[in-house]
């Protein structure tokens, strides 16, 4: 659905390691592509990674289903950078004397918005990652442009980590589309639900909804509708 959407990219980052990026992108993907968007994701640097078939990209398509088996032929444009060991990806570099390139990052985030409505990239651990001994990965997002969905793992420690996140991001002045908690397994209900409404209330930031813990992609991808469906008006009608 060429130029339904005003944005070109998305970059999607955590409050940490772990904190469900993946299955979001995967999710939103899955969404976008329902509601007819032409849309893919991408990985600029994917450490403790052998391939593409070892990626988080390939659990994208696995969540996205059938409709993004079209989109295997683009790996070299959506795996960027990889590397073997499971690290920053400063010092998974300089363990195998290679670097991250931000040319080759933006050059294939450019190529892949001519092909495509949206790119939704999935970033690197929290938004402070550093690629190199200088640079922030979240710096690339923001010479491309590109407003963050926050992606905050709902337990005991989220609201420092996530206004912290956000306090950073504002810093930046980057475009902040949300917050998606993302519950962890056996967390107290009242912390489940406390966080986000604190939150909330603190940063001003919208919390586009509350993933339950579910290892059902099917089942979670029904409870993420009512997210896409809020994230889709941001992509719609955001400026």
């Amino acid at each position: 659905m060429s130029g339904k959407n005003k944005i070109k990219g998305i970059f999607i980052t955590g409050t940490d390691t772990a904190a469900g990026k993946t299955v979001v992108t995967g999710l939103l993907a899955r969404y976008l592509l329902g509601s007819g968007f032409n849309v893919i994701t991408q990985k600029w640097i994917q450490t403790g990674c052998r391939g593409f078939s070892d990626s988080d990209l390939a659990t994208h398509i696995r969540l996205m289903g059938s409709k993004a088996n079209v989109l295997k032929r683009y790996q070299k444009h959506t795996l960027s950078c990889s590397f073997r060991f499971p690290a920053s990806p400063h010092l998974s570099a300089q363990l195998e004397n290679r670097r991250s390139t931000p040319c080759k990052i933006k050059k294939d985030f450019r190529f892949l918005c001519r092909k495509f409505d949206l790119v939704l990239v999935e970033g690197v651990g929290g938004a402070l990652v550093p690629y190199d001994k200088k640079n922030l990965v979240i710096d690339i997002a923001k010479e491309l442009d590109l407003p963050v969905l926050l992606v905050a793992q709902n337990k005991l420690g989220s609201i420092n980590h996530t206004l912290l996140t956000i306090e950073a991001l504002k810093k930046r002045k980057i475009k902040i589309l949300g917050i998606v908690f993302n519950s962890i397994k056996r967390e107290d209900r009242r912390i489940l639900q406390d966080n986000p409404r604190i939150i909330k209330e603190i940063s001003k930031e919208k919390v586009l909804g509350i993933l339950p813990w579910n290892r059902n992609f099917g089942q979670l991808f029904k409870k993420f509708i009512p997210i896409g469906e809020k994230i889709e008006k941001e992509l719609i009608y955001s400026k």
